[in-house]
């Protein structure tokens, strides 16, 4: 079929116009103050009640995007891309990011290096490191993205982490969580638990209960903390009021807010906690 010129030149511009994206300057996203201003308190999202909405890519639902006690702001949203498709074209911020895969396979992209991970795979990303996320799987993929914003927001050096960033501070990677056996006598699968370039500190770990099996009741930790349900059915306590949920929900716990978690299912509640301590932070657990 002859083509046009007019033709033929639209689709050399098209051309060169993907040519240009290919070989673009990653954008640089600005730091956006929360959505409100009240802190968040101790909180409980149950899976079902999440409403997505349809999104380029796929689907897309915010859950947190406001200030804590102690944080700047708590931004989680949960994403699902279809087949094939990309979070964003590579990008990079000031605030340092997390991922956790709940289903599918992805493909992270980090200062150009790829890594395909899959369910329960967590990624971490640093400072101005540049990254996106694309479904390679035959089939969707959710995932879960968590910012955890303190105060060293602001002052972030312009420049990826893996460039300057002094040792002993976590650099950006991609872990399989579901590889690390848990502990002999059970109790927490440590995953990490290092300094970073915006937290004092950041651990994480997978905790998971035997069917009737409680954790200390009324405990406090100093931390911002996010609990994410993998497996089972959990009934959490935060201060005194009790909520039942399933895999794929989760809550925030306050600094040294009370809370106890237990499993009231018939087989083993496994759940991921991921926790942030700041300048802001208390210093010790409350009474």
């Amino acid at each position: 079929m002859k083509r046009s010129p007019l033709s033929l030149l639209l689709i050399l511009g098209a051309v060169a116009a993907l040519e240009a994206a290919a070989f673009a300057e990653p954008a640089s996203v600005a730091y956006t103050p929360p959505a409100r201003s009240a802190p968040l308190g101790s909180t409980v999202v149950a899976w079902d009640s999440l409403r997505f909405k349809v999104s380029p890519v796929g689907l897309a639902c915010p859950i947190f995007d406001e200030p804590t006690p102690t944080l700047e702001k708590l931004e989680v949203h949960v994403t699902t891309l279809n087949p094939g498709m990309s979070s964003h074209s590579p990008h990079h911020h000031p605030w340092e990011e997390i991922f956790l895969i709940k289903e599918g396979q992805l493909e992270l992209s980090i200062n150009g290096k790829k890594e395909r991970a899959g369910p329960g795979a967590m990624g971490f990303i640093a400072s101005h490191d540049v990254h996106n996320i694309t479904n390679v799987g035959a089939g969707a993929a959710t995932y879960y993205v968590i910012n955890f914003d303190t105060d060293a927001v602001q002052t972030a050096r312009d420049q990826p982490a893996a460039e300057w960033a002094p040792q002993g501070m976590l650099s950006s990677r991609v872990i399989d969580c579901d590889s690390i056996p848990d502990p002999p006598g059970g109790g927490h699968r440590e995953i990490l638990d290092s300094p970073t370039l915006t937290f004092l500190r950041l651990e994480s770990h997978v905790s998971t209960l035997a069917p009737g099996a409680s954790t200390t009741p009324r405990n406090r930790d100093p931390g911002d903390e996010l609990f994410i349900v993998k497996s089972g059915t959990l009934e959490v306590t935060l201060n005194g009021i009790a909520s039942r949920i399933g895999a794929g929900s989760l809550f925030y716990v306050a600094p040294n807010d009370e809370r106890t978690m237990r499993n009231i299912g018939s087989v083993p509640c496994s759940y991921h906690v991921i926790k942030v301590v700041s300048a802001r932070s208390p210093q010790k657990p409350g009474p």
